[in-house]
């Protein structure tokens, strides 16, 4: 019998996954991670809400603390790009350091032959590339491929998803009725699990980030068009709360750390065809080669589109859309697809 180590949130999809995973034949043992105090994901009521589904199921349940290392390659990941005018997204950080890192490590040391989760994707063997692969899932609204480009190739064949195959969240409540869940109805998390309230500037403000002072609003000439809040309450495509008027709709086209202003401009300023990538991630080939077609999408809900990779001398891409993407935003994530496999992606730079 193969095993396999479940991360639990004490949500609906972790708690069906374990179920699928049950019934479809492995030793599924959960994992609750504790990152961050009473963060949303990890608060004790989801510890409890875990070891309820597993003790029903009759597996075997942890709890680790984690929160040192969520700490270093998370949190302070986040603040550090708001100090630098990024926009980050602390969830990616999280899956390659947490539950695709030190969850691993965790099943390794144990002899566990699988980590699992309850991500919208799947993992297959491609024929054609003579690999395991990550693909989209069949609910495409819910895909979360995208948060899952920087998952190192090699353990792509350790993991499971067992919720790939679904079409709709309707279909993962309803079968976490039919076996009496009490977690069937418990609403999905949709704010950031460490910031309270999803409040992120107030976070921010707490932490006394640098950047925060108040600075001249410009635009692309050069002119003084007002006053910003400080550069980490704006983020690239922004159009509302900038607190100017003009004859015409202006949008936030640039945060200059340098010299502490916020650049706007029209609309169609916001528009490239070319796309800057640090720290690039390969799953579907051994390394990114010069000339390779992809789909490329810049953030989570963003259509990819077809682009065309450039790999530099020192190892960064340079990515050419054919067709301009709109407010490319640097520390997002831009995730490639051939056809419906995640071929990998990187960190965006500009």
């Amino acid at each position: 019998m193969k095993s396999v180590l479940l991360g639990m949130s004490g949500g609906v999809d972790s708690s069906v996954s374990a179920i699928l995973l049950k019934e479809a034949g492995y030793k599924v043992v959960g994992l609750t991670m504790c990152l961050f105090g009473n963060g949303s994901c990890c608060n004790m009521q989801s510890i409890l809400d875990a070891k309820a589904v597993c003790k029903k199921l009759g597996i075997e349940h942890y709890t680790l603390d984690f929160q040192k290392e969520f700490k270093e390659n998370v949190i302070d990941k986040f603040i550090e790009e708001y100090q630098n005018c990024r926009t980050p997204n602390p969830c990616i950080d999280c899956n390659r350091y947490l539950k695709f890192g030190a969850m691993y490590e965790f099943a390794k040391e144990h002899n566990i032959d699988y980590i699992a989760t309850g991500h919208y994707a799947k993992v297959v063997y491609s024929e054609e590339y003579k690999r395991y692969v990550i693909t989209k899932s069949k609910a495409d609204k819910k895909d979360q491929t995208y948060v899952l480009y920087n998952i190192p190739q090699e353990l792509v064949e350790h993991i499971v998803f067992p919720l790939g195959d679904f079409e709709s969240k309707d279909q993962i409540r309803e079968i976490a009725r039919e076996h009496g869940m009490l977690v069937a109805s418990k609403p999905d998390s949709q704010e950031i699990c460490f910031v309270p309230d999803n409040d992120y500037v107030n976070f921010l403000e707490k932490h006394n980030i640098q950047g925060m002072r108040h600075g001249r609003i410009v635009n692309t000439k050069g002119e003084i068009l007002g006053k910003h809040q400080g550069l980490h309450r704006y983020t690239i495509g922004q159009r509302r709360g900038m607190g100017i008027s003009s004859s015409t709709p202006l949008y936030v086209l640039k945060l200059n750390k340098e010299n502490n202003t916020l650049v706007v401009g029209k609309e169609e300023e916001l528009y490239t065809d070319t796309v800057c990538v640090s720290e690039p991630n390969s799953l579907l080939w051994d390394k990114f080669e010069d000339g390779l077609e992809v789909d490329a999408k810049i953030r989570y809900s963003a259509p990819a589109k077809p682009a065309v990779i450039h790999v530099n001398e020192d190892g960064t891409l340079t990515v050419k859309f054919k067709e301009k993407v709109r407010a490319v935003t640097p520390g997002q994530a831009i995730a490639f697809y051939v056809g419906n496999i995640l071929a990998g992606g990187g960190k965006i730079e500009g």
